[in-house]
């Protein structure tokens, strides 16, 4: 029987269009590890799950062989997420320690994820787990150039999976490239027959990896990169990345305030914030991360990764000038005590990017 957290993680699988996300999903239902999950669907035949079925609980659920609960969701995602609470409150359903949505091939990533916080029901009993993007190694660069859609799904991922490596003639090197200067953060899996599996996907806390330090900044990446398309043109989408670094230390306060007007008022544009903070009145350092509206909670690392003790901050955003948000960032968090050490690359990235 599973242990039911306080707050049960649900874990977005989102992708877009022909990208492979129900035949990932097929498989891992397969996993043991899932036996203790809660899926939600469109429906129940996008993902031919007859063969795997046990029984049917009512006209929009399903017990699985492996244990797994999967749910058709019909209407508001909010009202399936309260039904399912309901019916695990009252023994209805087995119990569950995490939930999976697949979210459809054009859907924004994060409406599904502001759910949970705008929700006065679901915000008490669940909270936000990772989100697993698949991108299609076929059509992956076209879809990037062409589609909003597919560049904010690859933007807000913890993990990205390629898919359909088998059906190319060349590895995916270049479209790695790209997706890792789209999000730097995110690690990125190729897909196989057997793998990534589900512990690798939606293990508990793969939203924090402050404790998997790549560089000496304590994350995946160390400097911005201007975003291109497939023939090198620069994206028109106008996101980018950049990185504010400070050597003097930060005042917490300050900098909660500024984050929450920043995100408050643009939220839908900062698509990813993530940073490691130096701050007045504590020896360790201070990792922070947010996706658009959601923060979560600030995580107290064990050690600094280098002997560098700069604060440093992550940024992927949707057309903000980055030069305006370190100014605003400057006035906050340093009382205007220090200006943020330079970033060349940030100017170049936001010279076309519209004022906040």
């Amino acid at each position: 029987m599973a242990d039911i957290p306080a707050f049960t993680p649900v874990h977005l699988l989102t992708g877009f269009l022909g990208s492979g996300k129900t035949t990932l999903l097929k498989r891992l239902l397969t996993d043991p590890a899932l036996s203790d999950t809660a899926v939600l669907i469109n429906e129940f035949g996008e993902v031919g799950l007859d063969h795997h079925l046990v029984e049917r609980i009512d006209d929009t659920m399903v017990l699985l062989q492996s244990g797994c609960v999967c749910c058709t969701v019909r209407g508001e995602l909010a009202d399936a997420l309260r039904e399912l609470h309901s019916k695990r409150e009252r023994g209805l359903v087995p119990p569950f320690a995490r939930v999976i949505i697949e979210s459809t091939g054009l859907a924004d990533p994060f409406p599904v994820l502001s759910t949970l916080k705008s929700d006065p029901v679901l915000r008490h009993h669940f909270r936000v787990g990772s989100v697993v993007t698949t991108v299609d190694a076929v059509n992956g660069q076209l879809q990037l150039d062409t589609y909003m859609e597919s560049n904010r799904q690859a933007a807000i991922a913890d993990r990205i999976v390629i898919t359909k490596t088998d059906l190319c003639d060349v590895a995916p090197d270049t479209l790695l490239t790209r997706l890792r200067q789209l999000n730097p953060d995110a690690i990125c899996h190729i897909a196989t027959p057997h793998g990534p599996d589900a512990e690798t996907l939606f293990a508990d806390g793969a939203a924090h990896r402050s404790a998997q330090l790549q560089s000496a900044s304590g994350f995946y990446c160390d400097a911005p990169a201007a975003l291109q398309t497939a023939d090198g043109a620069v994206h028109r989408s106008a996101i980018s990345s950049f990185v504010i670094v400070v050597d003097e230390q930060v005042d917490w306060t300050g900098f909660g305030v500024w984050l929450t007007m920043l995100l408050n008022r643009h939220g839908d544009r900062v698509l990813r914030v993530k940073g490691i903070l130096n701050l007045s009145g504590e020896e360790r350092p201070v990792a922070v991360h947010a996706v658009q509206h959601l923060v979560h909670p600030p995580v107290h690392m064990d050690a600094w990764p280098s002997n560098e003790r700069a604060s440093r901050i992550v940024f992927i955003v949707d057309g903000l000038d980055a030069n305006l948000l370190k100014r605003s960032f400057n006035a906050f968090a340093l009382a205007g005590k220090v200006e943020a050490r330079p970033q060349p690359e940030a100017a170049a990235q936001a010279r076309n990017a519209q004022s906040p």
